[in-house]
């Protein structure tokens, strides 16, 4: 938990070592998860690996409730019926109709769950520059509220709304148009296919949408009073736009996505090459 979002944020308190690439040229490689997290085990004990994580907690349990809410308040049943097709081939029209409701579920139950999602970020941060700022739900609820008013609640909500957004619709849609059009129903394993279609369709847009996840909680903890979200670490960033700009002009936007093998930018002449 821990361990991911710094790496998100760019603190790099170790060293970067050298390594081979599948070329056999020697490359930089920056500390790779397990690595960094023995670094954070050494620096604040075990516990620190799960700073943060009752807010977490609370806001996943917020999300699950809330989706549970809105489903039973807005059964998929009781919206305009559409024609039912085979089991395997469902009508694209159908298809919207569901993407629509899942949307509509994931939005509200990422706003009602977001407040705890920034409180969760704000208490790891605060590794970076030895804090004790936010010490417990409760106290940073009040905090928040008395610094930074309602809004300080839901800083970086909107990426994470349009990446979840563009996420249901890209994987829903695509694996539809895969399952319907490439996957031929002579096949002896069609079905199989079909059945994880989606699922991988998942991973591969999840990639795509991680840069909205990774502005979505840096902009969780900019400018919010902690080493690690004001200059040198961060400028103050002045919207989420502002964010995507900088980070796109450093190359950064999928800063944190890698765990394990992470390429450091080579500099000028660091050891000879081959």
């Amino acid at each position: 938990l821990l361990t991911g979002f710094l790496l998100q944020v760019g603190h790099e308190p170790l060293p970067p070592t050298v390594g081979r690439n599948v070329l056999g040229r020697k490359v930089l490689y920056l500390p790779g998860f397990f690595t960094y997290a023995r670094h954070i085990v050494e620096v604040d004990g075990k516990r620190g690996l799960f700073r943060g994580l009752t807010p977490r907690l609370i806001s996943s349990t917020l999300s699950t409730i809330t989706r549970g809410s809105v489903k039973k308040a807005f059964p998929l049943e009781d919206m305009e019926h559409v024609s039912n097709k085979d089991d395997v081939k469902t009508s694209l029209r159908k298809v919207v109709r569901e993407t629509s409701h899942e949307m509509m579920m994931q939005c509200v139950s990422r706003v009602v769950s977001h407040p705890l999602h920034v409180i969760s970020m704000r208490c790891m941060v605060q590794f970076v520059g030895r804090e004790v700022k936010y010490s417990g739900v409760f106290s940073a609820i009040g905090r928040i509220f008395k610094e930074e008013g309602i809004l300080g609640f839901f800083v970086g909500l909107v990426p994470h709304i349009l990446g979840d957004v563009i996420f249901l619709w890209c994987c829903n849609l695509v694996a539809h148009f895969i399952n319907t059009y490439a996957v031929d129903d002579n096949f002896s394993q069609a079905s199989v296919i079909r059945s994880y279609t989606k699922f991988v369709m998942g991973i591969a847009v999840s990639m795509l949408t991680y840069p909205f996840l990774l502005v979505g909680d840096l902009m969780a903890v900019n400018n919010c009073g902690l080493r690690a979200g004001l200059p040198p670490y961060a400028p103050a960033f002045t919207s989420w736009i502002h964010c995507w700009r900088y980070l796109s002009a450093q190359g950064q936007l999928f800063r944190g996505s890698s765990l394990l093998f992470r390429r450091a930018p080579i500099p000028a002449s660091p050891f000879p090459m081959d």
